[in-house]
């Protein structure tokens, strides 16, 4: 089961990174890159990396593709024209995805349901998992790294809104009227 499901994430890794690069619209080759990291993140999780896995999840395909969603958004990039054959396939891929969710969720769901785990835990093995060993060594052993990279990214964010504020004098509300006024009063000055 878990080299079959290996290679389904391997193949859709590689089929949506190809797609990144060979679509043209911008968005969807941002969306594209999110099943990719979905699905690297996937691999991950088969191979028992279950911290990286969700940093995959929630910071690459989380913050990073919101970020480059933001900035494709912000340069106002123009759309293709889509035909009727586009959106009939659009929608057609849209309610078969939509029916295997729901027959995957019939399937959970049928199942009965029984609290707490399956097997009972053995109290004398106490392992702990590679989370809590990662967050071990990642505030005991580096944690002053840790606090120099946070301080990096506290610079970075007040930095950011910095940039946006914007440098220069800003124009009042009365000032940019007077403007106006000024470019209607005399239509044979370029503006």
């Amino acid at each position: 089961m878990i080299p079959a499901l290996f290679i389904a994430f391997g193949v859709m890794l590689v089929a949506c990174s190809l797609m990144v690069i060979l679509h043209k619209s911008p968005v969807t080759s941002a969306l594209f890159l999110v099943l990719a990291f979905c699905s690297l993140a996937g691999i991950y999780l088969l191979l028992r990396a279950e911290f990286v896995a969700m940093v995959q999840v929630v910071v690459y395909a989380g913050a990073i593709m919101v970020l480059f969603l933001f900035v494709i958004m912000y340069l106002n990039l123009k759309r293709d024209v889509e035909h009727g054959v586009d959106i009939v396939l659009r929608r057609a891929a849209g309610w078969i995805l939509g029916a295997a969710l729901l027959v995957a969720a019939a399937s959970f769901f049928g199942r009965q349901w029984g609290a707490g785990p399956i097997a009972p835990d053995d109290p004398s093995a106490s392992v702990a998992g590679n989370t809590a060993a990662i967050g071990r060594l990642l505030y005991t052993r580096y944690l002053f790294p840790f606090e120099i990279t946070s301080m990096l990214l506290l610079v970075a964010m007040v930095g950011a809104v910095v940039i946006a504020k914007g440098r220069g004098p800003h124009v009042s509300r009365a000032s940019a009227g007077e403007a106006r006024a000024d470019r209607t009063a005399d239509p044979e000055e370029p503006a």
